[in-house]
């Protein structure tokens, strides 16, 4: 008899292997699948004990299929009568198609018709076809204008659903050919300890466990050429071949093998990757010299490097790598001491950046802890080959500390492999340095684009609890590590929301305040806490909005004094100006560019429209009144006579904003006091 056995792309050699030592004489390796001959024993093995087979199939028959008619012809020509039982429940699936048979349902109708036919002409019996509890699966591959009939006798269930599926991101198959790519090894050592089915199928390989055992609804069970005695004899001889004792998985250093399970990375989540190659270069140095590492990773994940053998597979819809090699191919970092023992490096010159953040952080934190500061630039591109910003949050409740981490583009000069080791050392050390998980950090990269400087995420926090609560001046804030691009604060308008809640508390009644363009409204709850009895605050992004009604809520200020208004805020300022509605203090915090689709005017470029907007916003001003304008562009330069013309003062107070921890960037942003004369 002819089977096929399918498998994943590129799982075939080793398959014809696995099978070859069950007794299968002359496996041939295809696209997909392994093709072999035998009797019914080399097929019974095959169920009971590949670990890598998706399915085990007879061949029924093959048949020219170029159209419909050709399809229902050669399938009619199988002796159906001699392979399903009577009433046998029937489900059929089908793959591939050609010009005439464009429909993948279509072939399994026909197929459908033809067995139904054939079985109520020969013996009267019928069947029923594609039920919820299939005895009999039937595949058709329609290759061309060639068809090939089988019965699938490992049942409509592929092998590789064993074991509970929820417990682990890796398909058990995917899971054993990493352990049977390291031949020969009796113990194996498994890192990262978050995927039992690599666990479970390595402790099976060396206890010589028949994966096939305990399962149920084999698709031979209706078949009528199923030897029932010889599948009992066969099942009990694999019970006893399972070696007596619970072997415990090795410690890395004692292993024969090291299973490096890296499948859950995606290629540019930088701060995974970092921390992920960190530990990788560490277990392969604590390794026995003559021990074999096997790593699963998505392509291009890993540097290149000598492997003693590589299977290219597919996981999902990406192209991935399963690779054996001795531990010193892996060693790709160098130990660098800092607080607390030891971090790998891949580039040489990063002790410096470890003893440099070391220092600063020691300093930051003492200056944060006389300030009573909880969330704070730590590093500002101290280093010019480390030209990284990185800001530490700490949480309100609970302890925890975040990190984000932002890198300005590096020159067009420097190499771009050498520009992102240096990165990936930035995100193994700054963890450790100051006592981040490393699931709590987020990366994005900055490259400088019209209007100033414009951001792209790289990777966020992997932490479920992506929303946190952290303390300002007394205040509490919900910011967001997930994939936003800015936490949901800016930290170098820290003292400029101080100067806010100083200047409402010494505003007039009815205390009015405006927070123009206002992201997450911590510069409304700063304006509240000083006092504010009205407050409006506008934005154009509703999520915005509805983080800045939970941070009033969640200071206490509620009602409908405190309004929120989703508007693009230039025009919404037009319309204001003719309201009559006035205020006591505002805050407009612009964007140096925006082109957003939402916005119904044209583009906004504050060096280009500020004039304008200065002078709308003057006009919303009560008597006496002043606002808080600022903006992030460096070369920013107001046209004071065209404001003065208009009735507008201006009194830059940029030196007495900027925080003491973003003293390194003191052009970070520009604020004016505005007046209206």
């Amino acid at each position: 008899m002819e089977f096929i056995a399918t498998c994943p792309k590129g799982f075939e050699p080793l398959l014809a292997s696995e099978l070859r030592a069950r007794g299968v004489a002359a496996p041939r390796p295809l696209t997909g699948q392994v093709a072999f001959a035998g009797g019914l024993e080399e097929a019974y093995a095959a169920c009971l004990w590949s670990r890598l087979a998706s399915r085990v199939a007879l061949v029924l028959g093959r048949f020219g299929a170029a159209d419909t008619d050709a399809l229902y012809e050669g399938a009619h020509a199988i002796a159906w009568e001699e392979i399903v039982e009577p009433g046998a429940a029937v489900v059929i699936e089908a793959h591939g198609t050609n010009a005439q048979l464009r429909s993948e349902r279509f072939i399994e109708q026909r197929l459908a018709d033809a067995l139904r036919d054939r079985m109520l002409a020969r013996i009267g019996a019928r069947v029923q076809i594609n039920p919820r509890n299939p005895d009999v699966p039937i595949m058709l591959r329609l290759s061309g204008e060639r068809a090939t009939v089988s019965l699938v006798l490992s049942g409509a269930e592929p092998l590789f659903r064993r074991g509970a599926r929820a417990d682990g991101h890796l398909r058990p198959d995917y899971a054993a050919a990493m352990a049977m790519s390291a031949a020969g090894a009796k113990s194996f050592s498994v890192p990262w300890r978050n995927n039992p089915a690599l666990e479970r199928e390595a402790l099976a390989i060396a206890r010589n466990e028949a994966p096939g055992l305990g399962r149920f609804g084999w698709g031979f069970e209706r078949w009528r050429g199923h030897d029932e005695a010889l599948w009992r004899e066969l099942s009990d001889a694999a019970a006893a071949a399972a070696l007596p004792g619970s072997p415990a998985l090795a410690d890395p250093a004692a292993a024969d093998a090291v299973l490096a399970d890296l499948s859950w990375l995606a290629d540019g989540e930088l701060p995974a990757k970092a921390a992920a190659l960190e530990q990788l270069s560490a277990l392969a140095r604590a390794a026995r010299p003559d021990a074999r590492i096997v790593t699963l990773a998505r392509a291009g994940l890993l540097p290149e490097r000598a492997c003693e053998s590589t299977i290219q597979t597919i996981l999902g819809r990406d192209a991935a790598a399963i690779e054996l090699q001795r531990p010193e191919a892996l060693a790709l970092h160098t130990p660098v001491a800092v607080a607390g023992g030891e971090v790998g490096v891949l580039v040489g010159a990063s002790d410096q950046f470890a003893a440099r953040l070391s220092k600063v952080a020691r300093a930051r934190a003492k200056w944060a802890r006389r300030a009573d500061v909880n969330c704070y630039r730590v590093y500002d591109a101290d280093l010019p080959d480390y030209a990284v910003s990185i800001e530490l949050y700490q949480e309100l409740e609970g302890g925890g500390r975040w990190l984000s981490i932002s890198e300005y583009a590096p020159p067009k000069e420097v190499d771009p492999g050498l520009a992102e080791r240096r990165l990936m050392d930035v995100l193994a050390i700054a963890p450790r340095v100051l006592d981040v998980d490393p699931a709590h950090v987020s990366l994005r990269v900055r490259s400088r684009e019209r209007g100033g400087s414009q951001y792209a995420d790289l990777g966020s926090a992997k932490d479920s609890r992506s929303r946190i609560i952290v303390d300002e001046g007394g205040l509490a804030f919900e910011l967001d590590f997930s994939q936003r691009l800015d936490r949901g604060i800016f930290l170098d308008h820290r003292d400029t929301r101080a100067m806010l809640r100083e200047m409402m508390k010494r505003a007039p009644e009815p205390k009015r305040f405006l927070n123009l363009f206002a992201y997450t409204g911590t510069a409304t709850c700063y304006a509240a806490d000083g006092g504010a009895l009205c407050t409006t605050t506008v934005d154009l992004s509703q999520p915005s909005l509805d983080i800045a009604r939970r941070n009033m809520e969640r200071n206490g200020f509620t009602g409908p004094a405190h309004e929120f208004i989703r508007a693009d805020a230039l025009e919404w300022i037009r319309d204001a100006r003719h309201s009559g509605k006035r205020w006591d203090l505002i805050f407009c915090d612009v964007p140096t560019f925006s082109n957003s689709s939402r916005m119904r005017a044209r583009s906004f470029d504050v060096q280009r429209d500020h004039v304008e907007l200065l002078i709308n916003v003057s006009r919303l001003l009560a008597h006496r009144a002043q606002a808080i304008f600022s903006c992030n562009l460096r070369s920013f330069s107001p046209d004071r006579d065209a404001l003065a013309k208009a009735g507008v003062e201006l009194e830059e107070i940029s030196s007495d904003t900027i925080p003491e921890d973003f003293s390194r960037t003191p052009h970070i942003h520009r604020a004016y006091i505005v007046r209206r004369v």
